[in-house]
């Protein structure tokens, strides 16, 4: 498939996806929206794709929706348009494969809403995150989902209902982030991280995140006995028989595919 707004990168076992409108500081249009989700699910079946990183090209990492297009719709085409502008904060949540965002310059909106979804962020230090619709008289609806569940309710509130942008090294310490790094060693860092995860057993991973998400919205019993049962799974595969045994020769394991 021929992509617009973005570019994908395929580098031994890692997907990278960049979001290429830097003149429009990366703004989600429908096109964009669409290519970034088609491209994160088109990895997720690719067996060869063990991790995704997701950045963005030129000044910013996306200052949120091209809000351009807002007086020329009716409500009926608005629901349309939102859920297709956030249908991948939904998507990287139904995925198997782990998702790294490496962000820089801005994170607005949108942007901020794709950062908090990610399963995993860095972010170059000088990084503004906001989610900065109440300015405009509009509000973050769609990146409040994925804010509330990476902060809890009164930090994802300061942000949502004031609209100020926090620094990089702020995002980091409330735990919106993984780490800040500097900016010339973003894309290093994350492909080190990327790397990382990579070398780790591709059906630990996928159960292991898919697990994740799924008791996140259980009551606690029930998302222990959830765990326990995908652990007992998880232990009938070869890829654990493989991890003990390359464990106990002194031995690096050879993993299967996904």
């Amino acid at each position: 498939m021929e992509f617009e707004a973005i570019i994908v990168e395929r580098k031994d076992h890692i997907g990278i996806i960049t979001l290429n409108r830097p003149e429009q500081l990366n703004t989600f249009t429908t096109t964009l929206a669409g290519e970034l989700d088609h491209a994160l699910a088109d990895m997720d079946k690719d067996r060869e794709i063990r991790v995704i990183i997701i950045k963005g090209n030129g000044r910013a990492f996306s200052a949120g929706i091209d809000v351009s297009v807002l007086p020329m719709k009716n409500i009926l085409e608005y629901r349309q348009w939102i859920r297709d502008m956030e249908k991948s904060f939904l998507t990287i949540a139904h995925m198997v494969t782990p998702v790294i965002v490496a962000a820089h310059g801005v994170a607005a909106a949108n942007g901020a809403g794709l950062v908090a979804a990610a399963d995993l962020a860095i972010v170059a230090e000088g990084t503004r995150i906001g989610t900065t619709a109440i300015h405009v008289g509009l509000f973050c609806m769609g990146p409040a989902v994925p804010l509330s569940r990476s902060l809890g309710r009164k930090r994802a509130l300061e942000m949502l209902l004031t609209g100020d942008f926090i620094d990089a090294e702020r995002a980091s310490s409330i735990g919106l982030v993984n780490k800040v790094v500097p900016q010339d060693k973003l894309m290093d860092e994350a492909l080190e991280l990327a790397t990382k995860l990579a070398s780790k057993s591709p059906i630990a991973l996928q159960m292991g995140k898919q697990a994740f998400y799924t008791m996140s919205d259980m009551e606690f019993e029930k998302a222990l006995e959830y765990s326990d049962e995908m652990f007992a799974e998880l232990c009938t595969t070869e890829d654990a028989l493989e991890g003990v045994n390359a464990f106990r020769e002194k031995r690096e394991p050879v993993w299967k595919l996904k």
